[in-house]
């Protein structure tokens, strides 16, 4: 039998799936067993209230979904009253997705939720900060380095950096979170995007812009993570148009220790259930006795007779 379990610095996870921030909510708990996820990864919380962004917030794209929901929230109060209480009720560690605008705004949130029953913190650097004109703190690696060393001073929980792809250089916003004192980096958030309906000639979002997710991503987001892993020594999450098995064991072949599914499960609401059982095959099938053993095992040099072979045989 295969071991699925992972480590993401000193958390442990019994599998390396568990669900995109913003994508999860307690109610999936209707037709999933939680039990059976790595890690329960809340949606974002931010210290105010938020109504988020003007309708339509989602709009079908081919291969892919843009999404401008605007990080709606009921702040703090009602997390730390309401839906902590709540997540207890399943064993998976409790990861909390948080996003402020400013790096003093991070921290004090990050303070807020450092409570038991929080096993670690995702700060969602990825989003517009006021700091920096509008810009990802994310986007570049200066801001990034600010933002981090601000929440490393504001919590001892482990901390998750979740990054943009929407940035020249990713590897080295990802280095700057790590020295900061990142524990981990999700790599990553949507790719910003828009699209027009031809019928009226109207952006298709209420925001004109939004977040391209879904499939479409994919191979951008898994370069990505292999730039990314290549460069830090924390690990790294992947995320970025995961529906299969197939697709997450191609994140880990790139360095990804773990990975984060979003789209897949609007479609398919059992899809996380479905990876995670299919990985196990997966490994079974190649004789991998733990599904570890995939992170950063991608093969780049030239594959001799008997390497063909096997791969043609399997």
């Amino acid at each position: 039998m295969t071991d699925l379990s992972v480590c993401i610095g000193d958390l442990a996870l019994a599998n390396p799936v568990m669900p995109a921030s913003g994508t999860f909510a307690e109610g999936l708990a209707q037709v999933v067993d939680l039990n059976r996820l790595g890690a329960l990864v809340t949606k974002t919380i931010t210290r105010e209230l938020r109504d988020g962004n003007a309708l339509p917030r989602v709009a079908e794209t081919h291969e892919g979904m843009l999404n401008a929901i605007g990080i709606p929230s009921k702040g703090v109060p009602y997390f730390l009253d309401h839906m902590l209480p709540e997540m207890a009720r399943w064993t998976p560690p409790l990861v909390v997705s948080i996003s402020a605008p400013t790096a003093e705004g991070f921290a004090e949130l990050a303070a807020s939720v450092s409570v038991t029953g929080v096993a670690a913190i995702e700060a969602n650097i990825s989003c517009p900060n006021i700091e920096e004109d509008g810009r990802a703190f994310a986007m570049r690696a200066v801001s990034t380095a600010g933002v981090v060393r601000a929440l490393r001073a504001a919590t001892r929980l482990p901390l998750w950096a979740k990054l943009t792809p929407n940035t020249g250089d990713i590897a080295e916003v990802a280095a700057a979170a790590e020295a900061e004192g990142a524990d981990a980096l999700v790599v990553a958030n949507t790719i910003l995007g828009m699209a027009i309906d031809l019928a009226t000639f109207r952006p298709k979002l209420g925001n004109v812009m939004g977040g391209l997710s879904g499939p479409a991503i994919k191979p951008i987001v898994l370069r990505q993570v292999y730039q990314c892993a290549r460069r830090v020594r924390v690990p790294v999450i992947g995320c970025g148009g995961i529906s299969t098995a197939e697709d997450a064991a191609e994140y880990m072949l790139a360095g990804a220790a773990a990975v984060q599914v979003g789209t897949a499960t609007f479609l398919h609401p059992t899809a996380m259930v479905a990876i995670i059982d299919g990985l196990a095959a997966f490994c079974t099938s190649r004789n991998i006795r733990r599904v570890a053993e995939l992170t950063g095992a991608m093969q780049r040099e030239e594959a001799d007779e008997a390497e063909v072979e096997w791969l043609m045989q399997s």
